[in-house]
């Protein structure tokens, strides 16, 4: 770093970025949406170096926090693929005893919800800040679509992860036993 001061709005940034992958966190959460508004929709009181460090600031937040769940906003399949591994994932960790709820009782609606209150106004505001360029137009499209098809099909879709689940259970119990 050229200068100390160079070298705190470094720390800033990753510190910012690094509480950003905590999304269920309400007040972080609260946080980061004020500073959004005031980066993009502000009065107009900061000066232009403040408001360009703050729109940097949230900016590399919001994309780390894509990265996290980019698979909901690409093509069905992929997010199929990423969908079914964290619903077997979780699954897991509540038969080990590691989690407090089984997640067939509300993946499918927790996922409506997550669409809803997460990945659409993310996409929205990637769109919105215009890091992508074009591709954020598809990538909000992508997630509007996943969102819709996992509200027609979801249901059918969790019967059969629950299904695999059981059949796999079964299937390890079997062979512990011979």
């Amino acid at each position: 770093f050229v200068s100390r001061h160079e070298m705190m709005r470094f720390r800033q940034l990753i510190v910012n970025v690094v509480l950003a992958t905590d999304i269920f966190d309400k007040d972080i959460g609260d946080l980061r949406k004020a500073r959004w508004q005031r980066a993009f929709h502000g009065d107009g009181s900061l000066p232009p170096t403040l408001v360009n460090d703050l729109r940097a600031t949230i900016v590399m937040e919001h994309i780390i926090q894509a990265s996290d769940v980019s698979h909901t906003m690409q093509h069905w399949h992929v997010y199929q693929k990423w969908n079914h591994k964290l619903f077997n994932e979780l699954y897991q960790a509540w038969k080990n005893g590691r989690m407090g709820a089984d997640p067939r009782t509300f993946w499918y609606k927790g996922e409506l919800g997550f669409f809803d209150n997460y990945i659409i106004p993310l996409a929205n505001k990637l769109k919105e800040c215009n890091v992508f360029g074009v591709s954020s137009d598809e990538y909000l499209g992508y997630a509007l679509r996943n969102r819709a098809e996992w509200e027609e099909r979801g249901e059918q879709i969790m019967q059969k992860m629950i299904e695999e689940c059981e059949t796999s259970e079964h299937s390890s119990h079997k062979e512990r036993s011979e």
